[in-house]
């Protein structure tokens, strides 16, 4: 799974993680962990759309610190990326198993009939790649 080159094309990562929580210290954890875990994939010659990287700083200019705009807001940005990428991980972290957002992404690729892959990322490394 760690090539970077799939028959000769170049492989889009689209990485998922759950976000959305009513505690901003919560999503601000999720979005350390999400990009910690986007920038160890880069480091191994991988290319990685990391939604929740690039958008959580914009939600909270847009939303407010303590506020959210929702995953709801973020849909039709997400599936414009969504359609370039090959192949999706998902981040196993705490409350990935109850993210609408993450279930969202999980149906596009798989309808698609695109790579659905899970990895665990603690305290600084990948596990399960």
């Amino acid at each position: 799974m760690l090539d970077a080159l799939e028959s000769g094309r170049r492989r889009i990562i689209y990485l998922a993680g759950p976000y959305s929580h009513p505690d901003p210290g919560v999503r601000e954890s999720r979005y350390d962990l999400i990009t910690a875990a986007a920038a160890q994939l880069i480091s191994k010659g991988l290319i990685v759309f990391s939604p929740l990287t690039m958008t959580h700083p914009i939600d909270k200019l847009l939303a407010g610190r303590s506020e959210t705009l929702g995953s709801d807001y973020w849909v039709n940005f997400d599936e414009a990326f969504m359609e370039f990428c090959s192949e999706l991980i998902v981040v196993l972290a705490d409350g990935w198993d109850k993210s609408s957002g993450v279930a969202r992404e999980i149906g596009f690729f798989r309808d698609r009939g695109r790579p659905v892959h899970y990895i665990q990322y603690k305290e600084g490394a990948l596990i399960d790649l």
